[in-house]
């Protein structure tokens, strides 16, 4: 098969969840005699072509149409996955030799893109929601469009065009990483093709990690309880609980250290949990590293580090993180939001608590840092699901059976 695969953006200095599920497949693909590449727009990146771990990567030139908008408005538009248009990208997917199918993991109208051209080409395509579609709670939803606000968006025509509002519509099949978006869009669309596929994660890769060495590398002491949190920086992320939590964990009586690992896609955000940190005294009790490359080393050693491993986020349509501190052995403290109740068992692989109760969320991280068995208990539990469960070999099986079932739909149609 030769796929293309069609994300919004696709750069290591602002890796997330759909990065890692668009690179371990596609990586997977190509080990198993397909053809993957991934074509994107420029966006937070000047690379045209690019090699990321076997994998090719092409990008386009792109540009939001909305007259009146700022640079520093395109900047945060880039950041959060902004509504553009590309016609270098049309081009390319049309010139593409020897397409078989597409996979496009955006909607909008770089989705429509998609769907215009496997429609001139009567090539079938396929969509993953990775949660940003009926999941999405309001604020955070309406904070993708403020920097838009007091512009005038003629872009709207581009949409019509290309068919923006039918993506899901005509897609061969709509895969949903996320349990609560997969019931919306299985209610939505009752006579799609919608499937379940979750993310998964290298366990092989993350089950070996020297957590004496990132200690060393960041300057963190060797004797500290230390609660990890990787995620970007951003509300949705609720780092801020993370930073409330461990004054209550210190003021518990535990010498604890926070540690938050993340691209900055938000600067006013990390300028109010830098003022907190302060404010509650904790400057010296929080290491915060403005991401790592998602192939390095030093990733693994963080979660080997760690004591207990804290997803606070407000909105968490999986949580691929929660995947890779399984894989690494450690004890999970997650958010009860989106799709973490569907593959995390409340007391048995990890602990459940509300995203908007900071002393909940502390009292269980003091009860897992108190507990060496509990604590023991929670990192083998997860640790023998993720190997059982969620390896990327076993998701890439499935992912190449989807788009077998979707190329002979089409071949048939």
């Amino acid at each position: 098969m030769n796929i293309i695969q069609v994300p919004r953006r696709f750069v290591s200095t602002e890796w997330g969840g759909t990065e890692t599920v668009i690179l371990e497949t596609a990586k997977r693909l190509i080990g198993k005699g397909h053809k993957s590449e991934i074509l994107c727009p420029t966006a937070l990146s000047n690379v045209v072509d690019e090699l990321i771990q076997t994998v090719p990567v092409h990008r386009a030139s792109y540009f939001y149409p909305y007259l009146g908008l700022s640079h520093k408005a395109k900047g945060m538009l880039d950041k959060k996955g902004g509504n553009l248009f590309s016609f270098e990208l049309m081009k390319c997917l049309h010139d593409a030799p020897g397409l078989d199918l597409i996979h496009v993991h955006t909607g909008k109208r770089l989705g429509g893109i998609v769907r215009h051209v496997a429609k001139q080409r009567r090539i079938p395509y396929v969509i993953t929601l990775h949660g940003g579609v009926f999941d999405v709670p309001t604020d955070e939803a309406a904070s993708w469009t403020e920097p838009t606000r007091g512009t005038f968006e003629w872009g709207k025509l581009l949409g019509a065009w290309v068919g923006a509002r039918s993506v899901l519509d005509d897609a061969g099949a709509i895969l949903c990483v996320g349990a609560a978006e997969l019931a919306e869009v299985k209610e939505r669309f009752p006579d799609k093709r919608v499937l379940a596929l979750p993310n998964g994660v290298d366990t092989k890769r993350f089950a070996k990690g020297e957590g004496l060495r990132f200690r060393k590398t960041h300057y963190i002491p060797p004797h500290r309880k230390l609660i990890l949190t990787v995620g970007r920086i951003d509300p949705q992320k609720n780092q801020m609980l993370a930073v409330n939590a461990l004054r209550n964990v210190v003021d518990d009586g535990l010498d604890a250290h926070l540690v938050l690992i993340g691209a900055i896609t938000n600067q006013d955000y990390l300028a109010v949990v830098d003022s907190e940190i302060k404010r509650l005294a904790l400057g010296d009790r929080v290491t915060i590293i403005p991401g790592i490359a998602s192939d390095s080393q030093d990733l693994v050693d963080a979660y080997h580090s760690a004591d207990v491993f804290l997803l606070p986020s407000r909105h968490e349509p999986f949580g691929i993180v929660v995947l890779e501190a399984w894989a690494a052995g450690r004890p999970v403290v997650a958010s009860r939001v989106g799709g973490i109740p569907s593959f995390v068992d409340d007391r048995v692989d990890g602990i459940l608590f509300d995203p908007t109760d900071v002393c909940q969320a502390a009292a269980d991280i003091v009860s897992v840092l108190k507990s060496p068995e509990l604590a023991g208990r929670l990192g083998e539990a997860g640790r023998t699901k993720a190997c059982a469960r969620y390896d990327w070999d076993a998701i890439t099986l499935r992912l190449i059976e989807v788009y077998d079932e979707a190329i002979h739909a089409n071949s048939l149609r």
